[in-house]
């Protein structure tokens, strides 16, 4: 298959670059710096921050899939996974490439968003120490991130295309162990890690899923 990768050098996106290369597919890189790639593929040079229109639709025309690991650096990149994603959509619509798999935050269903401003006020998935214990810790310190998340979902959502957001937990650097749970519009019960090996696998495998179209699909051990 043809991957447009985006992200391809963060913690997520360099994994699923490493598995679509080993697994011999036709790779494009959207990266900020291609000396950060670990693998010789096509690099497309944009910056998520400040998108270019053109830029983009040269990085996913004639693809069969985008795979998107966009994440903030800091703090200070508050707002790039929305308008990175808002921008990748337009790109995706101008070309024809319907299919994204996009990675996301478990449990950001329950944020209010402009669009959603009456979600449901309980993960399912979360028990007792999740709700009362992690969440409120994980809001206090990453809030603005997840509802930029959120916000992200929502424009998968009002678009036209086949997407999946995965949902991730906590995540890990230990091997792949091809073993694992998910769960569709809710948090994985008791999930709380997952390795960012075992998360790029997932989004690989969920590309030619069409059971995971329009899904928010979270996963962990």
């Amino acid at each position: 298959m043809k991957l447009t990768i985006v992200a391809a050098t963060g913690g997520v996106g360099r994994q699923v670059l490493e598995q679509a290369f080993a697994a011999g597919h036709d790779v494009t890189a959207v990266v900020r710096n291609p000396a950060g790639l670990t693998r010789s593929v096509r690099a497309v040079v944009a910056d998520l921050a400040t998108p270019d229109p053109a830029t983009l639709e040269s990085a996913v025309a004639g693809a069969d899939a985008v795979l998107s690991g966009l994440g903030p650096r800091s703090s200070a990149e508050h707002g790039i996974v929305s308008r990175g994603t808002a921008a990748i959509v337009a790109a995706m619509e101008a070309t024809g490439v319907r299919r994204i798999v996009a990675v996301s935050v478990a449990g950001v269903g329950t944020i209010p968003t402009p669009g959603r401003p009456n979600p449901p006020k309980r993960d399912l998935g979360a028990g007792f120490f999740v709700r009362y214990v992690i969440s409120p810790l994980a809001n206090r310190v990453l809030g603005k991130h997840y509802a930029d998340v959120a916000q992200m979902e929502d424009i998968l959502r009002r678009s036209a295309l086949d997407w999946t957001a995965v949902g991730l937990p906590v995540l890990t650097d230990k091997p792949p162990t091809g073993s694992f749970r998910t769960a569709y519009g809710q948090s994985v019960r008791r999930g709380l890690r997952i390795s960012r090996a075992d998360a790029a696998a997932f989004m690989l495998h969920a590309v030619n899923q069409p059971g995971t179209y329009g899904q928010s699909i979270a996963i962990a051990y």
